[in-house]
């Protein structure tokens, strides 16, 4: 799958399947991405390349790294310590981001209480999530 940035200057492929696919509810993913929660999708290390230019990074905060294109102002992904050997890539950002459906609502105990939801996707604590 590919997927890039709203100007194209950063492009970039990942290998299918991907290692999960989830809905964030915490507050930095909410205030990078300016939406009431954001969807990712977790590639192992090895399975995802950058096509063109990469992106710049933003340590958001302690053992959390954020990028974004320089110049278009994109968020393109998310990677964090606790979740090592993989990075997080907005699903919003494919070129189908039709492809994926989220399994899982991560980080709810900070959903916003007027974002109303009809799925019936499991919910987890905190934004670190477990593949089976």
């Amino acid at each position: 799958m590919q997927g890039r940035c709203l100007c194209g200057r950063v492009r970039f492929d990942v290998d299918t399947p991907v290692s999960a696919c989830v809905n964030c509810h915490c507050e930095s993913c909410r205030r990078q991405c300016a939406a009431p929660m954001t969807t990712y999708l977790g590639v192992a290390d090895g399975r995802w390349r950058w096509l063109t230019t990469p992106p710049k990074t933003f340590a958001s905060s302690p053992g959390v790294e954020r990028s974004f294109c320089d110049t278009c102002g994109t968020p393109m992904t998310f990677r964090s310590e606790n979740m090592s050997g993989v990075m997080h890539f907005y699903v919003a950002n494919l070129d189908d981001p039709e492809a994926l459906s989220p399994t899982l609502h991560v980080a709810y105990e900070e959903k916003l209480s007027w974002l109303a939801l009809s799925d019936d996707l499991p919910t987890t604590i905190g934004p670190d999530y477990t593949q089976s």
